[in-house]
């Protein structure tokens, strides 16, 4: 009997976490592919009039997990494809990529996942400096798409406050 209501512990946790303790999974590649990576996203971003989402972490950061589920959710996957280029860079633990982070002004000390957000041409638009993603298991995707519209590109003739352009 004990073991029953220790397995039902163990589901009600797991379904309470929500997706913080999805499987790992491989979302960032091999540090050494961070620069080539960046180069064909900006090439990207340039010939597609998108932004480059530059996304700083690894593969053993829940939160990272978790980032990279909210942005391919229903609700956020189209505004992402349709007005961004995501890369992910690898920081490894904190050891690898650092040179990159510190090129956008990345503060990787204060914390993973972190972003910068590019302009088509490359230049920086945002780069995170107080781990606003860091704490990403507990808030909620909304906060992922509150972030896609507010850098995502605005088309000629539309407002920036217009969500529909």
């Amino acid at each position: 009997m004990k073991l029953t209501k220790l397995f039902g512990l163990i589901a009600a946790v797991a379904l309470t976490a929500g997706p913080a303790l999805s499987a790992n999974r491989d979302i960032y590649p091999d540090p050494s592919q961070a620069k080539p990576d960046l180069a064909a996203a900006l090439k990207t971003a340039a010939a597609t009039h998108r932004r480059v989402i530059v996304d700083f972490g690894g593969n053993w950061c829940g939160d990272c997990q978790v980032l990279d589920i909210y942005f391919h959710n229903p609700q956020n996957r189209p505004i992402l494809e349709s007005n961004f280029v995501l890369v992910h860079v690898n920081i490894g633990h904190m050891d690898e990529n650092v040179d990159i982070a510190e090129h956008y002004g990345v503060p990787l000390d204060r914390g993973v996942p972190a972003l910068a957000v590019l302009s088509d041409t490359g230049k920086l638009l945002y780069s995170q400096k107080s781990g606003e993603f860091e704490a990403m298991r507990r808030m909620e995707a909304g906060s992922v798409t509150n972030f896609l519209v507010q850098w995502k590109p605005t088309k000629p003739g539309c407002s920036v406050a217009m969500v529909t352009c």
